[in-house]
């Protein structure tokens, strides 16, 4: 089994989804009857068609900067709204009369875009009449040249930590699961979303220490408030001393000057504030019991569970120590799934079902789950009911049909290698559905579509930590599925700054594509759009394409070397084409993939 992939070269784009902007020199979307081209994902990127695609294959892609998105099938429909979708993916037949009308439009028309005079519809074709799936596009960005330069982003599982607002949208669950609660409020987001203030929230070196520093902060504050006030008190006595003339200083000189003891001089001074049963006041302590409870405090500062028992066995008094709590906080898992009451309101259950090829679940499954997808496209994104984005095929081809094969190792994870949905059931009803790969080393997120109606419980966040949690239970079985993938971190972009808070993570170099932890990279980000991130000068990337000539083609039904192919070709410009893909792929994805040529 191979990965068969047709290399597109470079594509740009107008109208930035994120920023809005209008760089570039060409258009890869433009939709009929608009003045402006609109692009959310392929402004100038490379690209290539993905027919059949390993595990092993995209696992090696994302880690150079790769990422798939939607077929081009779909943008096609964008285009050119022609006829019922369904009819015209009815057959191959059906198929090639589309293709033949888009072409002729094309020639005919100045106001739609030339990226339908290329030929990837046309190889699309053939192979589907040899029987490949249609497959996905896959996309790198130009890093250099894009308005919003789009890092790939990967999280820690085993390290990872729930910050604040972590454990806020988690305990909101718990609540509505419980006992129904509602939050107040607008509590919208944007998939896997969260507040900004988690930058400082996730540095989990502090984490540890925070509950006992808490007992330690109101301990020192109890035993500060109680030397102060007596500080006081002792202020407050001289100064109504002062005040009060309690005996004339010649008469204690004439005492002292007749020899009488100075014990016989009387000194009228009125009793002393704060003894006596003046209970408004904190009681007398000596400085021996003081220095105890320092020394209590230095203990549990050092957090020294036994000192601290042998301290206790001494028979010191601990009657002022409140309970000291654990150091360790709750884990991720023990926050998602903490126990119920027996009359809870809801019931929430996850199931992960394979999407590509579908399941019997998944088919038994898709109506409801399609019906989700298509309240989200109209409510969230605002998409009109006679959209294609929003239709059945649509969907099926954007969150369903993968290129990935799917595997099943014997070292592996039971589910298998591949494509999956995530579907999240309350009370025996879909509510949202997360679209993930499962890959050798990663669960990689790819989409989230969720009932508008549950938008206060904060699934995009939600959804994100129980992947995160599903990534740490397939590393349990295999060890080496170590992170969790989220896509593409734009730091230029504010809204999309939220997959920084799942941490620790990591960002990959765009020249080097070696991984630097992300808070490293962020200063570099804040003064430049571009950076590379690995700090060597000297370093190249050691993956790059070093032995041309073992690259695999695929021609004329035949797969060889590119040594023995580009003996029998004699375009001057066709070895600039393969080395430019077998740079952005890598030497091992080269040698692995089959490069279909014409």
């Amino acid at each position: 089994m191979a990965s068969v992939v047709e290399y597109k070269g470079l594509k740009a784009g107008y109208y930035c989804g994120y920023c809005e902007s209008r760089e570039g020199k060409a258009s890869c979307e433009y939709f009929e009857g608009q003045t402006s081209f609109q692009c959310g994902y392929c402004k100038n990127n490379f690209g290539m068609w993905a027919h059949s695609m390993t595990v092993q294959d995209y696992q090696d892609l994302i880690d150079r900067g790769w990422r798939s998105s939607e077929d081009t099938l779909r943008r096609v429909l964008s285009f050119y709204r022609v006829g019922s979708e369904d009819e015209i993916r009815s057959s191959v037949w059906a198929a090639n009369a589309f293709i033949h009308r888009a072409i002729s439009l094309t020639q005919n028309t100045q106001t739609h875009s030339s990226w339908l005079t290329d030929s990837t519809i046309v190889h699309t074709l053939c192979f589907l009449e040899d029987g490949f799936r249609s497959g996905k596009y896959v996309y790198k960005p130009v890093m250099n040249q894009t308005c919003c330069p789009q890092y790939t982003i990967r999280c820690h599982p085993l390290q990872f930590q729930p910050s604040k607002s972590h454990k806020k949208v988690l305990k909101k669950m718990l609540k509505f699961l419980a006992k129904g609660e509602i939050p107040k409020g607008n509590c919208e987001d944007e998939p896997m979303d969260s507040t900004m203030e988690d930058a400082v929230d996730g540095d989990f070196a502090l984490m540890n220490k925070l509950d006992i520093k808490c007992d330690l902060k109101t301990l020192s504050s109890d035993l500060k408030g109680s030397i102060e006030s007596e500080e006081k008190e002792k202020e407050k006595s001289l100064k109504k001393e002062g005040s009060k003339e309690l005996i004339h200083p010649q008469a204690i000189e004439e005492k002292l000057g007749s020899g009488e003891p100075s014990h016989s001089i009387k000194v009228h001074i009125g009793p002393k504030p704060g003894k006596g049963a003046d209970l408004s006041k904190p009681p007398c302590r000596k400085a021996k019991e003081m220095r105890k409870e320092r020394k209590r405090l230095k203990l549990m500062q050092q957090d020294s569970a036994g000192a601290f028992e042998g301290f206790q066995a001494q028979r010191q008094p601990v009657c002022l120590l409140p309970k000291a709590k654990s150091n360790q906080p709750k884990s991720l898992e023990d926050l998602i799934f903490e126990s119920l009451p027996e009359n809870a309101s809801h019931k929430l259950e996850v199931r992960v079902v394979r999407s590509s090829p579908p399941s019997p679940q998944f088919k038994a499954t898709f109506q409801e789950s399609y019906q989700v997808y298509k309240r989200y496209q109209m409510i969230i994104h605002k998409d009109p009911p006679d959209k294609p984005t929003v239709s059945q095929s649509e969907f099926t081809r954007f969150l369903c049909n993968s290129p990935l094969e799917a595997e099943h190792p014997a070292n592996g994870p039971e589910c298998g290698y591949g494509s999956f949905h995530q579907q999240y059931w309350l009370d025996g009803k879909i509510i949202a559905v997360g679209v993930i790969d499962i890959l050798p080393y990663c669960v990689s997120s790819v989409y989230l579509y969720y009932d508008p109606d549950f938008s206060f419980l904060s699934l995009g966040v939600y959804s994100a930590l129980r992947e995160i949690a599903f990534t740490r239970q397939l590393h349990e079985k295999t060890s080496q599925l170590s992170y969790y993938y989220m896509g593409f971190y734009i730091h230029s972009c504010p809204k999309m700054r939220y997959k920084g808070q799942y941490r620790p993570s990591d960002l990959l170099c765009p020249e080097t594509y070696v991984w630097v932890p992300i808070e490293q990279c962020l200063p570099s980000l804040d003064n430049s759009k571009y950076c590379r991130f690995n700090q060597d000068p000297q370093a190249e990337d050691e993956g790059r394409s070093k032995e041309l000539d073992r690259l695999r083609v695929f021609h004329r039904r035949s797969a060889m070397p590119y040594g023995v192919y580009k003996n029998h070709q004699e375009d001057p410009s066709e070895e600039a084409v393969v080395l430019e893909y077998a740079n952005l792929v890598g030497q091992k994805c080269s040698e692995r993939m089959l490069l279909f040529r014409h």
